[in-house]
């Protein structure tokens, strides 16, 4: 008897195993279902984009030539992919990352190395100065984000000693910013789905966004970027095909969830009002939301006709914001006009052009030049030529 009750408990277990397996599915496809259906109704609400309406207003593009933006700098001196850089807010120094397990610290006026950091870890992803310029911040595959004081003396093998470890992520380091005016508090985003705003004096996590919460993203968050229009909200870009934007003051719940992309969101960047962030991702396209509404306001699409669009890796806004800086995995750098959505200038057509991705850009503080990093090892300073002003 008791042999008989064990087997038809086992059944009965069987089966509710089965039942939520169906209900699991039926969910799943009910969420999709829901989510179509939000879609089209966004649809129908957005009855126009900014390039639609600002061609009926008679707006013309930017006129960019090929000598408008030129190469002035080659910044020669790892020996592996750079894979991210940060200018400091004075614009003279830029701090790069790359694959051959260095940070560099270079001037940008001479091009001359200032440091040069051999990390704990070579499998370096991010770098970021502070705001005041004295220490740079660094994460990657051993899920730690390590902090240097560019003062601090050398040992006896002329290395940089870490300074600051912050260590609570359970995945990769895959993007670090500090706060504006701030050296004391940074964000970091990880491959464990979530992001932490870290005080650096303590070395301790101040708050966790995402994870256990429901709000928070379902993989891997590849990028952030914090308003400096308002240093308490930051965005974040992850491979759930998602954005979300976050009060640091309310770490249990994003504030908004962004859908539209078709792939992984790999870079995030604020518009210069602090009330737009643009996106660039893996399914090839950049696209421009609004953070108070949550609508999509612009797709930024370059259509190639059979062959496949390459990944957007990395973007960067313009002072004004009309111009954004796009790189792509093939190593076109497109300079997008904003307003009209249209290509004005390819960067990676010109002379002088990287041999590799653009895997990373940034603009100076003043907006007067730009900086690309590649896979072709070298990083390249651009400044607006002639009598091109800064835009």
């Amino acid at each position: 008897m008791a042999a008989v009750a064990a087997t038809a408990e086992e059944k009965k277990e069987k089966m509710s195993v089965t039942e939520l397996k169906e209900r699991h599915v039926a969910a799943i496809e009910q969420v999709n279902s829901l989510r179509e259906q939000l879609k089209q109704r966004r649809r129908l609400l957005l009855d126009t984009d900014v390039a639609s309406f600002a061609a009926a207003q008679g707006k013309k593009a930017v006129s960019f030539g090929q000598t408008d933006l030129v190469c002035c700098r080659t910044l020669q001196g790892h020996t592996g992919k750079v894979y991210s850089l940060d200018w400091t807010p004075d614009k003279n120094r830029i701090v790069s990352a790359s694959q051959d397990g260095r940070l560099i610290v270079w001037n940008a006026l001479t091009s001359q190395k200032t440091h040069a950091i051999k990390l704990p870890c070579a499998w370096v992803m991010t770098c970021a100065f502070s705001p005041s310029g004295q220490t740079v911040a660094c994460g990657g595959l051993d899920s730690v984000c390590s902090i240097f004081n560019l003062n601090s003396t050398t040992d006896r093998d002329g290395n940089l000693p870490v300074s600051k470890t912050l260590s609570g992520h359970k995945g990769y380091v895959s993007c670090c910013q500090y706060i504006p005016d701030e050296d004391t508090h940074l964000i970091t985003s990880s491959g464990d789905q979530t992001c932490i705003l870290w005080d650096t004096t303590t070395g301790l996590r101040t708050s966790v966004f995402g994870g256990e919460f429901q709000s928070g993203h379902t993989s891997d968050v590849l990028s952030i970027s914090i308003s400096k229009a308002n240093s308490k909200m930051f965005v974040s870009g992850s491979c759930d095909s998602t954005a979300r934007l976050w009060d640091t003051r309310v770490a249990s719940r994003a504030v908004r969830t962004f859908y539209g992309h078709e792939g992984d969101v790999n870079t995030v960047k604020f518009f210069p009002d602090g009330n737009r962030f643009g996106t660039g991702s893996e399914d090839g396209t950049c696209r421009l939301f609004d953070i108070r509404t949550g609508h999509q306001l612009q797709v930024y699409y370059e259509p190639r006709g059979e062959n496949e669009v390459p990944p957007v890796k990395t973007i960067a806004f313009s002072v004004s914001g009309r111009l954004l800086f796009a790189g792509y995995s093939n190593g076109d750098c497109y300079v997008w006009d904003t307003l009209l959505a249209e290509v004005v200038l390819n960067l990676g057509s010109l002379q002088n052009s990287h041999g590799g991705r653009i895997s990373c850009l940034g603009l100076s503080a003043d907006g007067s030049a730009l900086c690309t990093g590649s896979w072709d090892t070298n990083l390249k300073i651009w400044a607006f030529g002639g009598h091109r002003r800064v835009i």
